[in-house]
C-alpha cells in the first residue's frame, strides 16, 4: 500500500535490486526459470512464507476475539474495550523507526521468528491471567507486548518476500500474501468464538494462538533466504532511523499509493458502524451481522484470486485510482440502502477493490524501495495503514454522534471520491503509473 535517490535505485540493474547481490544469491529454487511460468507458489520457501502469514494471523484474530470477549464479559465497560486498540496501537506508533532499522540492519528472518517468540510469550501470559483473574494493567501490558512484537515483525515479514522470489514474482506473492491475511481474518474469529464457547472460557484459546506462533517460529527456521543488503556505514547514524521517511517524500508514486490506502480506510468507515446498521437499518439481527461482517473479506479473497490468475497489471495506476473511486461509491450505496442483499454486495465490492490497493501498494514498495531500505519503507507503510484502522473506527464513530450513521458512511465515501481527485490532480506520476515493475 531510502535515503538514496529514486534514480540511484532505479540505476541498479533489477537482478541486484532483489536484495542487494547478484540473482544468484537467491535459493536455488528462485533462481530457476520455472518457478517465474508458475507463479510465486512454485517457491518452497515462499509458500513457507505464506504458511507463517496465515498462521500469524490466524492465531492473532483467535486471540482477539478471546480478549475482548473476556475483558468485556470481566467489566461490561466498553471503555476497557476500546482501551484493547490503544494498547496495540501505541507500541506501533512508538517503535516504528527502530522497527524499521532493525528490519535492515538484522537477520530478517530470525528477527521475525524473535517477534513470534515474543507473542508466544504474551499469549501464554494471557492464558495465566485468564485462568488466575489477573488484574487488567497486567492484561493491557501483555497486549502492549503483542503490539510491540507486530511493530518489529510486520516490516520484517514485507521485506522477507524479496529475498525468497525473484522481481517478477513480487505482484503475484502480494496477491496471495493478501488473499491468506483475509481467510485467516475470516477463520481466526470463527474459530476463536467456537473455541470459547467449547472451552467456557478464553483461557485455552490462548493457549492454542501461542502454538500457532510457535508453529510459526518452525515454518521460519525451515525456510532458506537470500542474503540482505545492510545499510552503509553512515546508516549507523540516528538520521538513518528516518531515511525510510524521507526516501518516501522523494518517490512520489509510492507516497500517492499510500495516501490513497490511508484515506480510503480512513474515511471509509462502514465496517465500523456494521453493528448499527444490521440492528437499526437493515434489521437482519446477529445473524446478519455475521454474514455483513463477512462480505468485505470474502471480496478480498475472490478478487485475490482472480488476481492470481490474470496477468500483471499493465496500468496499475489508473486502475488503482479507479479502484479506490470504486470503494468511494460502493460505500456511499452501503450507506442508503435499505436492503440485505445490496448491503452485502457493497460490502463484498468493497473488499474486492480494497484488494488491489493492498496489492498495488504492497509491491510497489518492495519493487520501488532498495532492499537496504525495505525493512524501514515498510514500517512507515505499516504505521499509516495501522493506525488508520484505529483512527478510521474514531472518525466514523465521531461522525456517526454527529450526523447520524447513514450520514457519516455517505460523508465519508464523498471523502474518498475527493481524495482519489486529489491524489490524481497533486501525483500525475499515479495517472502515468504503467507495470508495477517499470
Amino acid at each position: 500500500m531510502d535515503h538514496e535517490a529514486i534514480d540511484a535505485a532505479e540505476a541498479v540493474p533489477s537482478s541486484e535490486r532483489i536484495t542487494g547481490s547478484p540473482s544468484s544469491s537467491l535459493p536455488a529454487q528462485a533462481r530457476s526459470g520455472r518457478g517465474v511460468s508458475l507463479g510465486a507458489l512454485h517457491y518452497r520457501d515462499f509458500r513457507l512464507l505464506l504458511g507463517s502469514v496465515f498462521l500469524t494471523g490466524f492465531g492473532q484474530q483467535m486471540l482477539a476475539v478471546a480478549i475482548g470477549w473476556e475483558l468485556y464479559n470481566r467489566t461490561g465497560s466498553a471503555l476497557v474495550l476500546g482501551g484493547i486498540g490503544l494498547a496495540q496501537v501505541i507500541p506501533l506508533i512508538l517503535l516504528f523507526l527502530p522497527a524499521g532499522y532493525a528490519a535492515d540492519r538484522l537477520n530478517r528472518k530470525y528477527l521475525l521468528a524473535f517477534t513470534q517468540a515474543l507473542s508466544l510469550l504474551a499469549a501464554l501470559a494471557l492464558a495465566a491471567l485468564s485462568f488466575e483473574r489477573g488484574p487488567l494493567l497486567l492484561i493491557y501490558a501483555c497486549l502492549m507486548l503483542l503490539g510491540a512484537a507486530q511493530s518489529f515483525g510486520n516490516p520484517a515479514s514485507s521485506a522477507l518476500v524479496s529475498q525468497v522470489l525473484p522481481e517478477t514474482a513480487f505482484e503475484k506473492a502480494m496477491t496471495w500474501r493478501s488473499s491468506v491475511s483475509q481467510v485467516s481474518w475470516v477463520l481466526g474469529p470463527a474459530a476463536g468464538g467456537l473455541l470459547i464457547g467449547l472451552f467456557s472460557g478464553a483461557g485455552w484459546v490462548y493457549v492454542l494462538s501461542g502454538l500457532f506462533f510457535l508453529a510459526v517460529v518452525v515454518l521460519l527456521l525451515l525456510m532458506r533466504v537470500g542474503p540482505q543488503t545492510s545499510p552503509a556505514a553512515a546508516g549507523r547514524k540516528l538520521g538513518a532511523l528516518v531515511e525510510g521517511v524521507r526516501f518516501l517524500g522523494q518517490t512520489q508514486v509510492l507516497l500517492a499509493a499510500i495516501t490513497l490506502d490511508l484515506f480510503a480506510v480512513l474515511l471509509g468507515g462502514a465496517v465500523t458502524l456494521l453493528p448499527i446498521f444490521a440492528s437499526d437499518i437493515l434489521h437482519v439481527g446477529p445473524f446478519g451481522l455475521g454474514w455483513l461482517q463477512a462480505a468485505s473479506s470474502l471480496g478480498a479473497v475472490c478478487m485475490a484470486l482472480f488476481l492470481a490468475q490474470r496477468p500483471p497489471f499493465k496500468r496499475a495506476g489508473p486502475a488503482l485510482l479507479l479502484a479506490v473511486a470504486g470503494f468511494g461509491l460502493a460505500t456511499i450505496i452501503f450507506g442508503i440502502s435499505r436492503w440485505f442483499w445490496l448491503s452485502f454486495l457493497m460490502l463484498f465490492i468493497l473488499g474486492a477493490l480494497d484488494n488491489i490497493s493492498v496489492v498495488v501498494r504492497s509491491t510497489l514498495v518492495l519493487v520501488r524501495t532498495p532492499d537496504q531500505m525495505r525493512g524501514r519503507v515498510s514500517a512507515v507503510s505499516s504505521l499509516f495503514v495501522g493506525t488508520s484502522n484505529q483512527l478510521g473506527g474514531f472518525e466514523s464513530g465521531l461522525t456517526a454522534q454527529l450526523l447520524g450513521p447513514i450520514g457519516s458512511v455517505v460523508f465519508g465515501g464523498i471523502g474518498t471520491i475527493v481524495v482519489v481527485a486529489l491524489v490524481a490532480a497533486i501525483w500525475p506520476e499515479m495517472r502515468r503509473l504503467g507495470t508495477l515493475r517499470a
